[in-house]
Protein backbone atom coordinates (compact mmCIF):
# COMPACT_ATOMS: atom_id res chain seq x y z
CA UNK A 1 0.00 0.00 0.00
CA UNK A 2 1.84 3.69 -0.35
CA UNK A 3 1.93 6.36 1.45
CA UNK A 4 -1.21 8.48 -0.72
CA UNK A 5 -3.32 4.87 0.05
CA UNK A 6 -2.67 4.72 3.87
CA UNK A 7 -3.37 8.29 4.21
CA UNK A 8 -6.55 8.13 3.03
CA UNK A 9 -7.52 5.36 4.49
CA UNK A 10 -6.71 7.01 7.74
CA UNK A 11 -8.26 10.18 6.70
CA UNK A 12 -11.55 8.97 5.66
CA UNK A 13 -13.71 10.27 2.96
CA UNK A 14 -13.05 14.13 3.17
CA UNK A 15 -15.74 16.61 1.47
CA UNK A 16 -14.81 20.59 0.91
CA UNK A 17 -16.65 23.47 3.02
CA UNK A 18 -18.34 25.43 1.88
CA UNK A 19 -18.69 28.40 3.29
CA UNK A 20 -19.98 31.92 2.31
CA UNK A 21 -17.86 34.10 5.12
CA UNK A 22 -14.97 33.47 3.63
CA UNK A 23 -13.03 36.72 1.68
CA UNK A 24 -10.58 36.13 -0.95
CA UNK A 25 -8.14 38.67 0.66
CA UNK A 26 -5.74 38.83 -2.42
CA UNK A 27 -8.74 39.96 -4.74
CA UNK A 28 -9.68 42.97 -2.32
CA UNK A 29 -6.10 44.24 -2.12
CA UNK A 30 -5.86 47.25 -4.11
CA UNK A 31 -3.34 46.96 -7.02
CA UNK A 32 -0.54 49.92 -6.43
CA UNK A 33 -0.31 52.64 -9.15
CA UNK A 34 2.35 52.17 -11.54
CA UNK A 35 5.18 54.48 -10.58
CA UNK A 36 6.36 56.92 -13.65
CA UNK A 37 10.08 56.35 -13.51
CA UNK A 38 10.68 58.58 -16.89
CA UNK A 39 7.96 61.13 -15.25
CA UNK A 40 10.15 61.44 -11.72
CA UNK A 41 13.56 61.40 -13.81
CA UNK A 42 12.39 64.36 -15.62
CA UNK A 43 11.18 66.53 -12.91
CA UNK A 44 14.57 65.88 -11.06
CA UNK A 45 15.89 67.37 -14.23
CA UNK A 46 13.94 70.19 -14.34
CA UNK A 47 14.62 70.94 -10.67
CA UNK A 48 18.42 70.81 -11.34
CA UNK A 49 17.83 72.60 -14.26
CA UNK A 50 16.19 75.57 -12.73
CA UNK A 51 19.05 76.76 -11.52
CA UNK A 52 22.11 78.23 -13.18
CA UNK A 53 26.21 77.92 -12.94
CA UNK A 54 26.01 81.40 -14.70
CA UNK A 55 24.32 83.13 -12.68
CA UNK A 56 25.76 86.78 -11.35
CA UNK A 57 24.30 88.57 -8.47
CA UNK A 58 25.51 90.85 -6.18
CA UNK A 59 22.82 90.06 -3.90
CA UNK A 60 25.30 88.08 -1.44
CA UNK A 61 27.21 90.37 0.96
CA UNK A 62 30.69 89.91 3.20
CA UNK A 63 30.69 91.10 6.95
CA UNK A 64 33.42 90.56 8.92
CA UNK A 65 35.37 88.53 6.29
CA UNK A 66 32.00 86.48 6.33
CA UNK A 67 29.52 85.57 3.34
CA UNK A 68 25.76 85.78 4.04
CA UNK A 69 22.89 86.26 1.85
CA UNK A 70 19.40 87.92 3.00
CA UNK A 71 16.61 87.86 0.45
CA UNK A 72 14.95 90.85 -0.09
CA UNK A 73 12.21 91.57 1.97
CA UNK A 74 13.34 90.06 4.66
CA UNK A 75 14.48 91.40 8.11
CA UNK A 76 17.99 91.91 8.50
CA UNK A 77 18.12 90.35 12.00
CA UNK A 78 17.21 87.19 10.52
CA UNK A 79 21.13 87.32 9.69
CA UNK A 80 22.12 87.79 13.13
CA UNK A 81 20.13 85.50 14.55
CA UNK A 82 21.22 82.46 12.18
CA UNK A 83 24.77 83.57 12.77
CA UNK A 84 24.29 83.21 16.59
CA UNK A 85 22.58 79.94 16.41
CA UNK A 86 18.83 81.02 17.21
CA UNK A 87 17.76 78.12 14.89
CA UNK A 88 19.30 74.56 15.49
CA UNK A 89 20.66 72.80 11.89
CA UNK A 90 18.20 69.95 11.67
CA UNK A 91 20.01 68.36 8.47
CA UNK A 92 23.14 68.46 6.93
CA UNK A 93 24.44 67.57 3.39
CA UNK A 94 28.27 67.21 2.31
CA UNK A 95 29.12 68.10 -1.41
CA UNK A 96 32.56 67.03 -0.88
CA UNK A 97 34.15 64.98 -3.64
CA UNK A 98 31.18 65.60 -5.98
CA UNK A 99 31.49 66.93 -9.18
CA UNK A 100 29.62 69.84 -10.07
CA UNK A 101 26.58 68.14 -12.08
CA UNK A 102 26.32 65.72 -8.86
CA UNK A 103 26.55 68.50 -6.14
CA UNK A 104 24.02 70.61 -8.36
CA UNK A 105 21.50 67.73 -8.56
CA UNK A 106 22.46 66.60 -5.00
CA UNK A 107 21.67 70.22 -3.52
CA UNK A 108 18.29 70.71 -5.78
CA UNK A 109 17.33 66.82 -4.10
CA UNK A 110 18.33 67.85 -0.54
CA UNK A 111 16.85 71.32 -0.44
CA UNK A 112 13.35 69.78 -1.88
CA UNK A 113 13.66 66.85 0.85
CA UNK A 114 13.73 69.41 3.59
CA UNK A 115 11.29 71.53 2.45
CA UNK A 116 8.65 68.49 2.26
CA UNK A 117 9.38 67.49 5.82
CA UNK A 118 9.70 70.90 7.20
CA UNK A 119 12.96 71.14 8.01
CA UNK A 120 14.15 74.87 7.94
CA UNK A 121 17.59 75.25 9.07
CA UNK A 122 19.86 73.29 7.39
CA UNK A 123 24.25 73.06 6.98
CA UNK A 124 25.49 72.88 3.59
CA UNK A 125 29.20 71.69 3.47
CA UNK A 126 30.86 72.30 0.43
CA UNK A 127 34.27 72.78 1.12
CA UNK A 128 37.22 74.85 0.68
CA UNK A 129 38.73 74.06 -2.42
CA UNK A 130 41.98 72.45 -1.04
CA UNK A 131 42.00 69.63 -3.31
CA UNK A 132 40.36 71.71 -6.26
CA UNK A 133 42.63 72.26 -9.58
CA UNK A 134 44.96 75.36 -8.80
CA UNK A 135 43.45 75.24 -5.06
CA UNK A 136 40.20 77.71 -6.07
CA UNK A 137 37.00 77.04 -4.56
CA UNK A 138 34.89 75.56 -7.12
CA UNK A 139 31.81 74.03 -4.86
CA UNK A 140 32.00 77.26 -2.88
CA UNK A 141 31.40 79.58 -5.26
CA UNK A 142 28.75 77.52 -7.02
CA UNK A 143 26.71 76.63 -3.93
CA UNK A 144 25.95 80.51 -3.00
CA UNK A 145 24.50 80.99 -6.69
CA UNK A 146 22.33 77.80 -7.03
CA UNK A 147 21.43 78.71 -3.35
CA UNK A 148 20.16 82.63 -3.93
CA UNK A 149 18.06 81.05 -7.45
CA UNK A 150 16.48 78.51 -4.93
CA UNK A 151 12.86 80.31 -3.77
CA UNK A 152 12.74 78.09 -0.38
CA UNK A 153 16.12 79.77 0.44
CA UNK A 154 15.86 83.01 2.89
CA UNK A 155 19.18 83.51 4.12
CA UNK A 156 22.47 82.09 4.54
CA UNK A 157 25.50 83.21 6.67
CA UNK A 158 29.17 81.05 6.64
CA UNK A 159 29.25 78.57 9.14
CA UNK A 160 30.77 78.94 12.53
CA UNK A 161 34.51 77.31 12.48
CA UNK A 162 33.13 74.45 14.52
CA UNK A 163 30.10 74.00 11.72
CA UNK A 164 32.99 74.11 8.99
CA UNK A 165 33.61 77.54 8.99
CA UNK A 166 34.38 79.24 5.41
CA UNK A 167 33.63 75.68 4.15
CA UNK A 168 29.87 75.59 4.76
CA UNK A 169 26.73 77.75 4.92
CA UNK A 170 24.01 77.79 7.00
CA UNK A 171 21.07 78.24 5.16
CA UNK A 172 17.21 78.88 6.35
CA UNK A 173 14.37 78.10 4.08
CA UNK A 174 11.10 79.39 3.68
CA UNK A 175 8.20 77.29 5.93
Amino acid sequence: MSDNDLFKKEIGEVKPIKRKDTVDTYSQIPKPKPVAKKFLEDEKKVLTDSISDNFESIDYFLARDELFYIKKNHSPDIVKKLRNGNWIVEESIDLHGLTSDEAKAALVEFISYCKQRGIRCIRIIHGKGYNSKNKEPVLKNKVKKWLIQKQEVICFVQAPNHDGGGGALITLLEK
